[in-house]
């Protein structure tokens, strides 16, 4: 058994990051563009916002997850999140540990109250991991965006821990 370590995202990580989300189907699942620039991520990580994990097996940078607390002081219990999984790791487990501890980060020492994400509709294994984690469909959102000539729809999926 292979060990994924999470560990916060770093300066440096940007190259991996690049080569992550110029993978088909990491790609296909959020909203990057094809031909990610290694100055794009640079400057994404030099800007720090949020909290932002990364799994690594070995020195290889096989997911990536960002978790963005909401500014306006009525929303602060609330984040959403993003995150993406190298193409040939995908089914490994990447996604359950990344998810595992953003969940263990807004539970245990953010104090969230609400996690929330957008996810395209066609995306059924990720879909499958959200509700392992207690997320639930809260609604739909038709043609979305636009991903290799058609528009997808989009699920908004929440978690709720009240007090």
């Amino acid at each position: 058994m292979v060990e994924i370590r999470i560990r916060q995202t770093e300066v440096g990580d940007a190259e991996g990051l690049r080569d992550l989300y110029a993978m088909p189907r990491a790609q296909a699942g959020t909203l990057q563009l094809p031909y990610p620039a290694l100055a794009m991520w640079q400057q994404r990580l030099a800007e720090r916002s949020g909290y932002g994990l990364v799994a690594m097996v070995d020195d290889l940078l096989v997911g990536d997850l960002r978790l963005a607390i909401e500014p306006n002081p009525r929303r602060r219990h609330v984040a959403s999140f993003g995150m993406g999984v190298r193409d040939d790791w995908a089914g490994r487990g990447v996604g359950s540990a990344l998810l595992g501890a953003a969940v263990d980060l807004a539970d245990n020492w953010l104090n969230l109250q609400r996690l929330e994400l957008t996810v395209f509709s066609d995306n059924a294994p990720a879909i499958a991991l959200y509700r392992k984690f207690g997320f639930v469909e809260e609604g739909r959102s038709p043609a979305y965006a636009y991903r290799e000539g058609r528009f997808v729809d989009a699920l908004h999926m929440g978690r709720v821990r009240l007090p």
